[in-house]
C-alpha cells in the first residue's frame, strides 16, 4: 500500500515538474502580452479592466505584459515569453517558431496602413516625400512602418525616417510639425485625430489586412485556452462585459467598443505572405 502511494506521488511530482518546465503551473498568474501602440498609461487604462473581467469569468488569472518598444515586444514574442498575445508580431517570419495559436480576433473590417500629412500640407503625392522627414512608430510596426516603407521603396522614394516609439508618438510628431508625413495605422489615426482635434489627408493607403489576433502559446493547456477564449467571445453579450468594453473604448475615444470573435491562423495568411516578399528589412532585437 505504501509502495503504491509512493509511486502515485512520484507520478504527481513528475507531472508538476513537467508543467513547470514548460513555464506553466496550475493557478499561477499568466501573462497577456499587448503590442504597444499608445503610451503605457493609455494601454494599461484600456486593457486592465478587460483582463480583470476575463480573469474573473474564466478563472484564469491574467496580467498585462507590455514591452517598452515595438522591437522589444517582437523579441518577447520570438522568445515565447507571454502566455497569451494581442499582437501581430507572431506572424513575422522570424517569430513563427514561437508557435502561438490564434483563437480570436476583434470583430470588424480589416485595417490599412497609411501615409498621412496635415490637411494644409503642400505635399500632394508620394513623390513629393523624396528626401523629406517622416515619422514612423518603430521598426517593428506592420501597418505604421512595414507597409508604408515597402510602398516607398517600391517607388524608389527615399525619406529620412524618425521613430517615435508608438503609433500615437508618430502622430504627435506630425501634429507638432516636426515631420511632414507619418506612417500610421488608419484606425488609430482616425481616433487620434478626433481626440486631438487635428485635420489630415491620406496620401497613400495599403491593402487591407486583418491586423491583430488573440493567440496562445503552445505551453498553455488547451482547457485554459478554452476558458479564456470563451470569456473573450462572450464578453460583448454580457451586460457586465459590455460595460467594461464601452468604458475602455471611451478611454481612447473609439467610435465603438471592441467585440471579439472566433478566428483561425489561416485568416492571417496574407500578412505572412507580405513578410515573405517585402523589400523592408525587418529589424528585430
Amino acid at each position: 500500500m505504501r509502495t503504491r502511494w509512493l509511486a502515485t506521488g512520484s507520478v504527481v511530482i513528475l507531472l508538476l515538474v513537467a508543467l513547470e518546465s514548460k513555464g506553466w503551473t496550475q493557478n499561477q498568474q499568466l501573462s497577456f502580452g499587448v503590442i504597444i501602440w499608445r503610451s503605457p498609461t493609455l494601454t494599461a487604462q484600456f486593457w486592465n479592466p478587460i483582463l480583470r473581467y476575463v480573469s474573473d469569468k474564466s478563472g484564469v488569472s491574467l496580467h498585462l505584459k507590455v514591452a517598452p518598444t515595438g522591437p522589444e515586444h517582437s523579441a518577447m514574442v520570438r522568445r515565447g515569453e507571454p502566455h497569451f498575445l494581442y499582437s501581430n508580431h507572431n506572424f513575422i517570419k522570424e517569430n513563427e517558431e514561437s508557435g502561438y495559436r490564434v483563437f480570436a480576433r476583434p470583430k470588424g473590417d480589416a485595417q490599412s496602413g497609411e501615409i498621412v500629412v496635415l490637411k494644409d500640407s503642400p505635399i500632394r503625392s508620394l513623390a513629393d516625400l523624396e528626401a523629406t522627414e517622416m515619422a514612423f512608430p518603430h521598426t517593428a510596426a506592420f501597418l505604421g512602418y512595414h507597409l508604408p516603407m515597402d510602398a516607398l521603396l517600391r517607388k524608389g522614394i527615399q525619406v529620412k525616417g524618425h521613430f517615435a516609439g508608438t503609433q500615437e508618438g508618430a502622430m504627435t510628431q506630425l501634429k507638432a510639425g516636426r515631420v511632414v508625413a507619418a506612417g500610421v495605422n488608419a484606425e488609430v489615426m482616425r481616433a487620434f485625430a478626433q481626440r486631438e482635434n487635428i485635420a489630415y489627408r491620406v496620401l497613400w493607403s495599403s491593402d487591407k489586412f486583418l491586423n491583430l489576433a488573440l493567440s496562445a502559446h503552445p505551453s498553455v493547456p488547451a482547457d485554459t485556452v478554452k476558458a479564456v477564449r470563451a470569456a473573450f467571445l462572450q464578453m460583448a453579450d454580457d451586460p457586465e462585459g459590455a460595460k467594461v468594453l464601452a468604458a475602455s473604448a471611451d478611454v481612447l475615444k473609439q467610435g465603438s467598443p471592441l467585440v471579439f470573435i472566433a478566428a483561425r491562423d489561416s485568416e492571417f495568411e496574407n500578412m505572412r505572405r507580405f513578410y515573405r516578399n517585402t523589400l523592408v528589412k525587418v529589424e528585430l532585437q
